[in-house]
């Protein structure tokens, strides 16, 4: 068999063909890890460890090849990051062609609930604001996985105080005389 054909390397079928979920890959490598330390003991998890770390900056420096040979074609770009799996690859390697800002509101505009980014601080915490009647925890839980999924380098999200409403003053109605 050859590499990629997944029947002899415990690879699924579809890896190589955009059919991997990025996180349950990285929570399998985990588990594997964690099974290795108990079972064979925690120098061969090291080991292990130390191999899965060669082979992710192995990858990192195939893509940052990749990302240089691309250049400044924007619409290649473009295309690269619609494949969720690349867009996360590039996240962890830090080549994403995206600025965190121009990230976190592309996340927040998939959500559709008219969130909106206001700013990032020196310490990396977004402050988001939410629009009226989207404040309830749900909501804010998923503008924070949405953030956090997006731009891993941010490490917080803060919602803004909503506006108080606008207290309108009309004219006095006119009286009967």
């Amino acid at each position: 068999m050859t590499a990629g054909s997944g029947a002899d390397n415990g690879v699924p079928a579809g890896a190589y063909d955009g059919g991997i979920d990025a996180q349950a890959a990285g929570e399998r490598v985990e588990t594997l890890l964690a099974e290795l330390r108990t079972r064979a003991g925690p120098e061969v998890a090291d080991t292990a460890e130390e191999l899965v770390g060669c082979l992710v900056r192995l990858y990192g420096a195939g893509l940052a090849s990749i990302m240089r040979m691309i250049g400044d074609d924007s619409r290649l770009k473009a295309r690269l990051i619609t494949d969720p799996l690349v867009d996360s690859l590039l996240l962890i390697h830090d080549l994403h062609p995206l600025d965190v800002g121009t990230r976190i509101r592309r996340a927040l505009g998939r959500l559709g609930i008219g969130a909106e980014l206001l700013s990032i601080d020196d310490e990396g915490v977004a402050l988001i604001r939410l629009a009226n009647g989207h404040g309830h925890a749900g909501v804010q839980a998923d503008v924070e996985q949405a953030v956090a999924d997006a731009a891993p380098e941010t490490t917080a999200v803060r919602i803004a105080p909503r506006d108080p409403p606008l207290l309108q003053i009309g004219r006095r109605p006119a009286e009967a005389t």
